[in-house]
């Protein structure tokens, strides 16, 4: 089955349909191994009815002026008899070799329309030449000539090229890569029905980069360990599958200064183009020289960067030199290289012609690559390259396990596990450490949690043991700041998999660790990982202080104590004590931070924190984003377990926006495998619940919410239990189960009143509220404190809410006119915020007030997201676009940015039409 392609199949049967009446033309246009003779083919097979002649362009007969005309008119030159005298003469002249001169192609071209046109004189005529700018030029201008003339007759010609010939006249169609759905399809259908597991398809769609052949030929060569996620897959398709024979056949045709050049620009993965120039020059040629590689779409060669459109082919060009051509390569990219400003670049090509044994340059090697700032899969490699160099064992060791934390830290985490399992089974201790606290990490994004613990508390021992072997002869502590790291991560593994009641040893362990003289970033992980043991356990009173310090602590960090975990670490402290600001602002640094230095696999854990912090300042535009960004970055690196985290997240979020569709897709999407207590399944629960209140199912999401945890022992998913309090109160509620709702706002008063946030003790008055007698004064009274708890520049949405419930107890106290002023409020904010089933709520508790209420005004807030509508309300009062920044702990750029789309969408041109357009 042809897989995508939908645009493409439609074009040819239009084409075909259209031939009884007229002709036409089509070009497809695509790289090899895209599906463009997969066309031709879905061409032929549907043209019943009609006939056909066919073509392929040959490289071998390109010098060959008309050849490939000659065959694909063969079956028909008897009907040239028809033709006027001197154009039948100058077509036979042109295909039996004799050429044609220039003043006489307008009468070739003229004779070979007119022979198609006789050859559909009786049954219309369908003409296709595949690879048509393989072949030789005069066929192309022909063919491309007589195309641009077909609507008076009943031919149809179709042509397909890689490269983007200038063909002008004729309808064109770029095969684009394929989707990541019709990817996995085309797999599956390639694996005899059996789809691969999720993070395989990804992997080896981005191997692919959507092409149909490279996925089929990745497909072919899979183990069926690979087919399962339980080994790494290739990270680029096999050079000698029929993609990769392809791209071998046209490089060996290009002249040897081309492949000379193109071997020097597939051996520098920078592809700097002065380095190129510089490299060329040296080789006794010049870049020039790759001209033939670039028209034949080979290459492209930018102002800036040179580029293998198509992966493969740099792993052809390098397969199909010979090994002494490609040490030669190296060496001479060495030498055009700066030792200083390219140390990494330089090192790296010295050590790929380098044979047996060189200490010196995997010590060069180590050295640059620590200082190179982008780290990632180059750093990897160097290192990598590094320990095969070394004549010490443990120093090959040590070297290995760094290159596996640059390529987890890249978002390889195939390649890591690779380079662990390279290592030594009686590694040195410190290193045996440090490989486990990787295998650890591995484990806790990608793997099982609570194996994931084992190993972490594991490498703490052991980098434990290390520091103090280190310490007694005068050595660094550096494996003592690792080792409070492994038990931050054995902290996350405890909370994923809902075994809080773990976490206890966890913070003893650490605990142990601790000195009074800890740099600051040391100390910051003790303060984290003993403020959240306190929590845990409820005593509010010794967390607060020390979490409050590790936010202070992250703000504080410089330099390279500064570090995407580290600032995470603060962000989740500072969520824990409720100072959402500068949760956000940790968070939002530690993704800038992870990003600027390629530490790729960080990135889901930031953008959970930022997205968390985002939903309690009311921004839930801005934690959708967020939490789709992380979804997509753990897919990519195959952090499946941070992609349920996501999607739990996205879930909540469609669900308090009552939107049911998105939220039952993301929790499907979740899938099966997540753990019964883990966070995406509490998440699910968490949506799922809300979309119960939605729907007026109070019971139902009493009972889910109320089975995510129990405080009392520590099982389950506590802290989403007190994030989901609010909402377990107000079903409890309204079903009367007050030991339910009591318990569970126990625990969140306990939280609340121990944080200085007014929006948590908003919520906690709402809930007291909610419990309180109906139409007793206390009710009332709660309710109203929570209106002036509740921030007036954040949260609009919880404020809506809160009028919302103080509107129905009002009304069922009957009091319908002091009801309607908050109704009325409700309905307005949540129209405004485009929480349409929210606003609908608000109506109907109207209408039962005892108000004609009809749908609610268009207004040029209806056309604005949340997060715009915010931001137009603010430049309204008269904030500044750098106010408005600080106030929504945004950018100013991003404030710039939104603005253009609110004056675009508003169609106004000024902040007083803007204000005017909100009042």
């Amino acid at each position: 089955m042809l897989r995508g392609r939908t645009e493409e199949r439609s074009a040819i049967r239009r084409l075909l349909g259209d031939l009884p009446t007229g002709g036409g033309a089509l070009l497809l246009q695509g790289e090899p191994g895209s599906g463009r003779s997969a066309l031709v083919d879905y061409a032929h097979r549907h043209a019943e009815g009609r006939a056909v002649l066919a073509g392929t362009g040959l490289p071998e007969e390109a010098d060959l002026p008309y050849a490939g005309l000659q065959r694909l008119l063969d079956p028909v030159l008897d009907r040239a008899v028809v033709l006027p005298e001197h154009q039948r003469r100058v077509l036979l002249r042109a295909v039996a070799g004799a050429g044609c001169p220039a003043h006489r192609r307008l009468a070739l071209s003229l004779a070979v329309l007119g022979l198609l046109a006789a050859a559909a004189r009786e049954t219309p005529l369908l003409c296709t030449m595949d690879d048509v700018d393989r072949g030789d030029q005069p066929t192309a201008d022909v063919l491309a000539f007589v195309a641009r003339r077909l609507h008076r007759s009943r031919v149809a010609v179709l042509l397909t090229t890689a490269a983007d010939v200038p063909l002008g006249g004729i309808a064109r169609h770029r095969l684009r890569p394929l989707d990541d759905r019709d990817s996995v399809a085309l797999l599956t259908d390639r694996l005899g029905g059996r789809p691969p597991a999720p993070p395989v398809a990804a992997a080896l769609g981005a191997a692919a980069g959507g092409n149909p052949q490279a996925l089929l030929d990745l497909a072919g060569v899979l183990t069926p360990g690979q087919c399962r996620g339980e080994e790494p897959v290739p990270e680029t398709p096999p050079p000698d599958g029929r993609l990769g024979r392809a791209y071998r056949a046209r490089v060996d045709r290009l002249p040897a200064d081309t492949r000379r050049v193109l071997l020097l620009a597939a051996l520098d993965e920078d592809g700097e183009p002065a380095t190129l120039v510089r490299a060329a020059r040296a080789a006794g040629t010049a870049v020039e020289a790759l001209a033939p590689a670039e028209l034949a779409g080979l290459v492209r060669v930018e102002p800036r960067r040179v580029t293998f459109p198509q992966p493969l082919v740099r792993a052809v060009v390098r397969a199909a030199a010979p090994l002494a051509a490609r040490r030669a390569a190296h060496l001479l990219l060495a030498d055009v290289l700066d030792g200083t400003r390219h140390r990494l670049r330089r090192a790296g090509h010295l050590a790929a012609a380098a044979q047996g044994p060189d200490p010196a340059l995997a010590a060069e090697l180590e050295q640059a690559a620590a200082e190179y700032a982008r780290g990632g899969t180059a750093a990897a490699a160097a290192l990598h390259r590094a320990a095969e160099l070394s004549d010490d064992p443990v120093r090959a060791a040590a070297r290995l396990v760094a290159a596996a934390r640059y390529a987890w830290s890249a978002g390889r985490v195939h390649r890591a596990r690779r380079l662990l399992g390279e290592l030594p089974p009686a590694a040195e201790v410190a290193v045996a450490g440090r490989a486990d606290l990787l295998r650890g990490e591995l484990e806790l994004r990608t793997g099982r949690p609570r194996f994931a613990l084992t190993t972490l508390l594991s490498a703490a021992d052991t980098l434990a043991a290390a520091d103090r072997a280190a310490t007694g002869t005068g050595g660094a502590d550096g494996d003592r700041a690792l080792a409070l790291g492994a038990l931050v991560r054995a902290g996350e593994a405890v909370c994923f998999a809902g075994d809080q009641y773990r976490y206890a040893e966890v913070a003893r362990r650490a605990e142990l660790l601790r000195r009074p003289d800890d740099p600051p970033a040391t100390e910051l992980l003790s303060a984290y990982v003993a403020g959240t043991a306190a929590t845990l356990r409820g005593d509010h009173e010794q967390a607060g202080p020390a979490l409050r310090r590790a936010v202070v602590l992250g703000g504080q960090l410089t330099g390279a104590a500064s570090t995407p975990a580290a600032l995470t670490c603060a962000a989740a402290a500072g969520l824990l004590v409720a100072v959402d600001g500068a949760a956000h602002r940790l968070a939002e640094r530690a993704v800038e931070l992870a990003r600027e230095r390629g530490e790729v696999s960080a990135l889901p854990r930031a953008l959970e924190l930022r997205a968390a912090a985002e939903y309690w300042l009311g921004r839930h535009d801005a934690a959708t984003d967020s939490s789709r960004e992380g979804l997509r970055i753990a897919r990519d690196t195959g952090q499946e377990n941070w992609a349920g985290v996501h999607l739990g997240m996205l879930a909540v979020l469609a669900a308090v926006r009552a939107d049911r569709d998105t939220a039952l897709r993301r929790i499907r999407d979740i899938g099966e495998d997540a753990g019964a207590h883990s966070r995406p399944r509490a998440l699910a629960q968490w949506a799922l619940a809300v979309l119960d209140l939605v729907d007026n199912r109070p019971a139902a999401a009493a009972a889910r919410l109320a089975g995510l945890a129990c405080p009392g022992t520590g099982r389950g998913q506590v802290l989403v239990l007190v994030m989901a309090t609010p909402y377990l109160v107000e079903a409890a509620a309204a079903v009367a189960d007050r030991p339910v709702a009591g318990a569970a706002l126990a625990v969140f008063d306990r939280w609340a009143s121990s944080t200085a946030s007014p929006s948590r003790r908003a919520l906690s008055a709402r809930c007291h509220g909610l419990l309180a007698p109906r139409g007793s004064a206390e009710a009332e009274r709660e309710f109203r404190t929570a209106l002036r708890l509740h921030p007036t520049d954040a949260d609009a949405f919880e404020r809506a809410r809160t009028e919302l419930l103080l509107g129905r107890e009002l009304r069922r106290s009957r009091r319908p006119r002091a009801a309607r002023e908050h109704l009325h409020a409700a309905r307005e904010a949540f129209t405004l915020l485009g929480a349409a089933s929210w606003a609908e709520q608000a109506t109907t508790e109207l209408r039962a007030a005892g108000e004609s209420v009809g749908p609610p005004e268009e207004s040029a807030a209806r056309l604005l997201t949340g997060q715009q509508l915010r931001i137009a309300q603010l430049v309204a009062e008269g904030a500044t676009n750098r106010e408005i920044a600080a106030r929504m702990f945004l950018s100013t750029r991003t404030v710039d940015h939104h603005l253009r789309n609110i004056f675009h969408r508003l169609n106004i041109r000024s902040r007083t039409e803007l204000a005017r357009a909100l009042s």
